[in-house]
């Protein structure tokens, strides 16, 4: 694909292009969602395309920390550590703090 550089309305050079072809309702979908925005086509797209692939990413890193979290807490039920004294001794504040 050829590349040409220019400079978006927020200072940054575009060097790649991203070509797709879609169908004339899909195209017509675009088009009114961007006039209802003030937006050009291209912006629009753009905009909806990184916030779509943020999202994508926030989510997939989430589900790894879900997934690595969930690991770690069968880990430690698994395999728990005896109780020390700084433990007793955090559990008996606490109760005394709390009343319990």
């Amino acid at each position: 694909m050829p590349s040409t550089a220019s400079k978006s309305k927020h200072g940054r050079a575009r060097a790649q292009r991203l070509e797709t072809r879609v169908t004339a309702e899909q195209k017509n979908l675009i088009e009114r969602a961007a006039a209802l925005q003030g937006r050009t086509i291209t912006d629009f797209v753009l905009t909806s395309v990184q916030d779509a692939a943020r999202r994508t990413i926030e989510e997939h890193q989430q589900l790894e920390l879900s997934i690595r979290d969930s690991e770690a807490f069968v880990e430690a039920l698994l395999n728990s550590r005896p109780v020390n004294d700084r433990l007793r001794d955090t559990v008996r504040r606490y109760r005394t703090v709390a009343g319990v």
